[in-house]
């Protein structure tokens, strides 16, 4: 008798624990904490007349240059301007890539900017139908075939996008002039993703996500649907089943982009709403607690390449924070999330060192845009 009542003591002790532990950790998902509110960051032509001089000085700035290609021969052993007569400044071929977005996009949204001609002037003298064959030339060679997979690619969709959603005589020109490169990396997505068994879940370059979610935009806004397709399918095969992603792991040292979130921004896009509420309660369920929290991603040296990266991060969580809200205002407490991401990394954009400078306004402008609809 005596040990009967010792095993229901404690059946009711171990039943009484767990249902402490599932109230309290109930109480923690749901009480409201009071955190610091971070002020909406704004974009005005005060910002744009600032964030045009970082792209200004870089897309014609040849060194330092970061080469990406494999030598074939000698006969490669070339400067980058002759074999990337537009692409050839900032440091390297992606980040004159989305330099070149940057102005573009600048000018479209702020026509009235202070450098608006010399803008003008620089996209119209550099994409010209001659420069991109040569540029074509470069990624019809065999040997460049990964060349700038994904992450380049992606940005120069992005560019060619901003062309066709921008109504003015100039971008018409420099969209189809920009065209036979544009569908080249067509062409290398749709060649590349049915090859690819496993997606890459890195914070840089290579991060898959990153490169479906600029080709999925691109996609969209110029009617490609066999692209679209495409992109739909591999990122259901990619990331349907992940459950629980380990985000409290970020960020490694060297991250610009948020490998869990990153996987957030391509299925809002592909999915619908009703599965998309299902997936991300699975694999992100802490993102609906309105007192969730992310520590942005600390720079130590501003003066060093890789360590800088974390400035990048923080404006890409901020944009797939943005964007979720957004689309789906039951995440709209991640706005402030993302204020204080920006308010971080924003105040070091101009006059940081050509480490950052030659990339992050980019960054920037993406994540502002995001924030505004524009």
């Amino acid at each position: 008798m005596q040990k009967l009542s010792i095993i229901i003591l404690t059946v009711f002790f171990v039943i009484s624990c767990k249902n402490s532990r599932k109230e309290n950790s109930e109480i923690s998902q749901k009480e409201e904490i009071v955190i610091q509110t971070f002020p909406r960051p704004t974009f005005t032509l005060a910002e744009a007349d600032k964030l045009i001089e970082l792209p200004l000085h870089c897309v014609g700035t040849e060194y330092p240059y970061k080469p990406g290609e494999t030598l074939e021969s000698e006969n490669d052993l070339v400067e980058p301007i002759a074999v990337h007569p537009i692409f050839y400044g900032c440091f390297d071929w992606h980040s004159a890539v989305h330099g070149y977005w940057s102005m573009l996009t600048l000018l479209k949204q702020f026509p009235e900017m202070d450098k608006a001609e010399e803008v003008r002037k620089i996209l119209k003298d550099k994409i010209t139908s001659e420069n991109v064959k040569i540029e074509v030339a470069y990624f019809e060679k065999q040997i460049n075939k990964s060349f700038e997979r994904t992450y380049g690619w992606a940005w120069l969709l992005k560019l060619s996008e901003e062309l066709h959603n921008w109504d003015d005589p100039l971008a018409k020109e420099l969209e189809q002039n920009l065209k036979p490169l544009a569908d080249i990396i067509v062409l290398r997505y749709k060649e590349f993703l049915p090859k690819l068994n496993y997606p890459i879940r890195v914070g840089e370059h290579a991060n898959t996500a990153f490169g479906l979610t600029f080709a999925y935009d691109y996609a969209n806004s110029i009617g490609d649907s066999e692209l679209k397709q495409l992109i739909e399918k591999r990122a259901r095969d990619f990331y349907t089943n992940d459950e629980n992603c380990p985000i409290t792991w970020e960020p490694s040292g060297f991250d610009f982009l948020s490998p869990c979130l990153e996987e957030v921004d391509i299925m809002r896009r592909v999915l619908s709403s009703e599965e998309f509420s299902t997936w991300i309660a699975a694999f992100l369920p802490q993102l609906a607690y309105g007192n969730y929290h992310l520590k942005v991603g600390e720079v130590s040296d501003r003066t060093d390449g890789k360590l800088v990266h974390l400035d990048g991060l923080n404006f890409s969580r901020a944009w797939v924070f943005y964007g979720l809200a957004k689309q789906y205002p039951k995440y709209k407490h991640l706005k402030n999330l993302a204020n204080e991401h920006v308010a971080y990394s924003y105040p070091n954009l101009v006059g940081d060192s050509y480490e950052g400078g030659h990339w992050l306004g980019s960054f920037a402008i993406y994540t502002l845009n995001t924030l505004h609809g524009k």
